[in-house]
């Protein structure tokens, strides 16, 4: 037979599982809490230049710009056919062909700048939305685990209450049984 004094608590025995919880999810969650956290810094310097200061993003951008290997071929062609339509119609070596052929070769340098510079953006502008979903994930992934943790102790203070009622009407039931029986033994 169990005495009062030796009952034991079931929410004693259920913390023993319940502890194990943030534990065993975390080795799931830890990883993505972890890249997304890392994430941040980066993130924040970022936006940051975007936002205080865009010519400057676009500067240290376009500040890595290399010349694509086809524009030299391409200004060269430019010029030849521009240098032989020049020769035809006996224009060539004169200012308004010089100028002609200066406006050329900088339109052709300009388009491939901007060609360099759109395809750099939108690597940039994909990089970013990388990290801002790794970030993402990561919040998400440990508003989850905390989620978790909350609903586990809330369902050990739950049981906790439970099992300290059962005891306190357990020590209740014992001391009003005692009492009526030495009520009967002595005859009160």
């Amino acid at each position: 037979m169990d005495f009062p004094w030796s009952y034991k608590n079931p929410a004693d025995e259920a913390s023993k599982y319940y502890d194990q919880i943030a534990g065993k999810t975390g080795q799931y969650f830890d990883p993505y809490n972890q890249a997304g956290q890392s994430q941040i810094p980066g993130l924040q310097e970022q936006y940051g230049k975007g936002m205080n200061d865009p010519g400057g993003l676009l500067n240290e951008i376009g500040g890595s710009y290399k010349q694509s290997p086809g524009l030299n071929f391409a200004i060269q062609q430019a010029l030849m056919g521009g240098n032989n339509a020049a020769a035809a119609g006996g224009m060539a070596g004169s200012p308004q062909h010089q100028q002609q052929n200066m406006g050329l070769a900088t339109n052709l340098a300009s388009q491939d700048y901007n060609d360099w510079l759109q395809q750099a953006t939108g690597i940039y502008g994909n990089a970013m939305t990388g990290s801002q979903g790794m970030a993402n994930q990561g919040q998400q992934a440990g508003s989850n685990q905390a989620n978790m943790i909350a609903q586990s102790l809330a369902q050990q203070g739950t049981n906790a209450y439970s099992g300290q009622q059962n005891k306190n009407q357990n020590n209740s039931d014992f001391w009003n049984m005692a009492g009526k029986a030495a009520g009967a033994f002595f005859g009160w």
